[in-house]
């Protein structure tokens, strides 16, 4: 029992049991000097002697114990808890604040601080050793993320519970419409259950890790059909049921385009087969019947099968050369790199090749192109009309851009060059044609002549734009914790241990500071998972209050009227802050006033925020007391975590420092014994005066 008192409460205890026993032995030596004398006079002054007395006791045990408790107790405890803070919390930052509060305490202070400065030395020179040791494996992780996460398909890694243990980049394009992917979240939140259950228990029944199981699924929020595959973990002896690795592709698109194909060959089928059919049926008329033939109807009747027919091929044609293209990958490239690496192949030939035009972006297989037009060069040089060319790239009104390679001297017939289309542009690669070429652009080469004698060769190139300014490129980075494949699972929150759970730290920005009659105009929050802070999963969304923003508030946090219009209203941002804090722990500083702003909305959103809460106001208590300071700018002070100017007072600067402070406190917390979350809701419960515990339901 006296063990999970405090320092401080067992000293007043302490010299409250001195108090009492010395008061007690005063009245019982003036009871027993009393109980002897047979005098009255003596044992009224005997009872006022041992009443005064005992008062100077009390008043000398309560001075001497408030001395003790300011100069010594509480001094021993900042020190304690500056001591656990750089043990557990990595804290840096000079021991001068306990010092001063120590003075009398002789050698312990200082020796406290060489202690925390040799911890830091060794803290250094351990670190300085792993990095050096480790140096080669961070570099060929860095390489491995760089390639998973430029893979061209969605690579999730996910424990036997479905958890998400590893995502690439793709995986978030392709999942995000069932909101942004993360770690320790559900797969099946994102896609159907049925098929990936399947092929999950289908592979684990077979037990052989080199088995693969190929599925079709969609995602639950668009309904985007995927391709799939699946592999089973290696079993382990830790492991009863493994995890596995799951690859998907959207197929929806190539189905897309298939169907269109197949939907156009069958309209080719139907409007070519009845014209043809006529056809026939007329020829068979007048060549069985001379008289018949020589009357004009049959004759008109046929011209007129014939232009349905030649309509017909030309339409389906034309509808062939749009579509033809869509499943072939190409990629964009920029003019500029495209006249050069022509110029650059005329120049393998020993041909001189001039260059101009604007810069566009070229949607085209740039290879093909360019080998296409060296080709040509080459093929006008041995025919002796002309060595030296010019290449003009031409903006077309519509999305396309037009290529002509000019050059002085006599024009090339179109029959010659319609037969040169027909040979290979290269001996290594033989059934490459000029004519392929163009027909996987769907686009045609002719030739032209100009002004003063100039012959061109034109090439139209459907799909071009003008070339912007690169946006920034999109994250591809990868996310994982591979130590989520082990971590134990405990389907009871109060039991579950703290390393176990997931956080969600989050915090708010409002019109005001009443709850019931303010509203919140930006959320922000961080996730984090087995003990560290996930960068790439933050929620950050300003919101509209539907009302204006007083410039007083405005001078706090710097979010104005302006910025909130056709933001998304707490209806959206709160269900869309509800999913990104699915199955987590919330945190915040000050909790009660932000979750009283969201609670009011929740009839809106649609949603319950039934979500266990830790606050680091509390926490703060459990492990400084609850005497000390403990707003952010403190908190954060003591555990030496700078909060840049710019960020303070903004919704997700003040998370980020929440979340590192949270992050620090949580070793804190298991040292002073506090394992499990139901622990430290046992332990903040203690500190309800300062502030409403939001966890009476748990």
């Amino acid at each position: 029992m006296l063990e999970r008192l405090s320092l401080r409460i067992r000293i007043l205890l302490f010299f409250s049991f001195i108090a009492l026993g010395a008061v007690g032995s005063v009245l019982a030596a003036g009871w027993l000097v009393a109980a002897r004398s047979a005098q009255a006079e003596v044992m009224a002054v005997i009872l006022q002697a041992g009443l005064l007395s005992s008062f100077l006791i009390l008043f000398l045990v309560t001075g001497v114990w408030y001395l003790f408790d300011s100069n010594v107790a509480r001094a021993i405890d900042g020190l304690a808890n500056a001591i656990r803070a750089r043990a557990h919390a990595d804290v840096t930052v000079n021991l001068d604040r306990e010092k001063e509060r120590a003075r009398y305490l002789g050698d312990l202070a200082p020796a406290a601080e060489e202690m925390s400065k040799s911890l830091a030395q060794t803290r250094s020179a351990l670190a300085e050793s792993v990095a050096r040791e480790t140096a080669r494996l961070s570099q060929e992780k860095a390489r491995l993320e760089k390639l998973l996460a430029d893979v061209p398909v969605a690579v999730l890694l996910c424990t036997s519970d479905y958890q998400l243990v590893f995502y690439n980049g793709q995986a978030v394009t392709i999942l995000e419409a069932g909101g942004a992917p993360g770690l320790d979240r559900n797969l099946l939140d994102y896609l159907r259950e049925g098929p990936v259950r399947h092929a999950y228990e289908r592979l684990t029944r077979l037990n052989d890790p080199e088995a693969a199981s190929d599925l079709i699924c969609t995602t639950t929020g668009s309904g985007r059909l995927l391709s799939g595959r699946m592999r089973v973990l290696r079993r382990t002896e830790h492991t009863r049921r493994p995890g596995f690795v799951l690859t998907l592709r959207d197929v929806t698109s190539d189905l897309a385009t298939h169907a269109a194909r197949e939907a156009l060959l069958a309209e080719v089928f139907d409007r070519v087969r009845r014209p043809a059919a006529n056809l026939q049926t007329v020829i068979g008329v007048i060549s069985e019947d001379e008289e018949m033939a020589r009357s004009g109807a049959l004759t008109d009747a046929m011209l007129a099968e014939v232009g349905v027919l030649t309509n017909a091929i030309t339409e389906l044609g034309q509808r062939y050369d749009e579509g033809r293209s869509d499943w072939r990958p190409v990629t964009q490239i920029r003019s500029l790199d495209f006249l050069d690496a022509v110029r650059a192949q005329f120049e393998t030939l020993e041909l001189k090749l001039t260059t101009d035009g604007p810069e566009l972006m070229l949607t085209c297989d740039g290879f093909e192109l360019a080998l296409l037009l060296r080709w040509l060069g080459r093929r006008l040089s041995e025919s002796g009309y002309a060595t030296e060319f010019a290449l003009h790239l031409t903006d077309e009104e519509g999305p396309g851009a037009v290529l002509d390679l000019a050059w002085k001297g006599r024009a090339l017939p179109v029959g010659d060059l319609d037969a040169w289309l027909s040979e290979s542009l290269d001996e290594e690669a033989p059934d490459l044609t000029a004519r392929a070429v163009l027909n996987a652009h769907a686009t045609e080469a002719w030739t032209e002549t100009g002004p003063d004698q100039t012959a061109f060769v034109r090439l139209p190139i459907p799909k071009a734009r003008r070339a912007t300014t690169r946006p920034a490129p999109i994250q591809r980075d990868v996310v994982y914790d591979f130590e989520l494949l082990s971590k134990s699972r405990n389907a009871d929150v109060l039991e579950s241990k703290l390393e176990d759970l997931t956080y969600v730290v989050f915090d708010t920005e409002t019109t005001g500071l009443t709850p019931s009659a303010d509203e919140i105009v930006q959320i922000a929050a961080v996730r984090v998972v087995n003990g560290r802070r996930v960068k790439r999963e933050v929620f950050d969304t300003l919101v509209d209050p539907e009302r204006r923003i007083p410039s007083s508030s405005t001078e706090v946090h710097g979010i104005t009227d302006d910025m909130v219009k056709g933001a998304p209203t707490i209806s959206q941002a709160g269900k869309a802050f509800h999913d990104f804090a699915r199955g987590a722990v919330l945190v915040a500083h000050n909790a009660p006033f932000d979750m009283e702003f969201l609670r009011r909305h929740e009839r809106s959103m649609g949603v319950r925020f039934d979500h266990p809460v830790l606050d680091t106001v509390l926490l703060s208590a459990v492990i400084y007391g609850q005497l000390e300071q403990h707003s952010l700018d403190a908190l954060t002070a003591r555990l030496g975590i700078t909060i840049p100017e710019e960020a303070r007072h903004t919704a997700i600067g003040d998370t980020v420092a929440t979340a590192d402070a949270f992050l620090k406190l949580l070793p804190m917390l298991k040292a002073r014994g506090f394992l499990t979350f139901g622990d430290v809701l046992s332990e903040v419960r203690r500190h309800g005066r300062l502030l409403k515990d939001l966890n009476h339901e748990a």
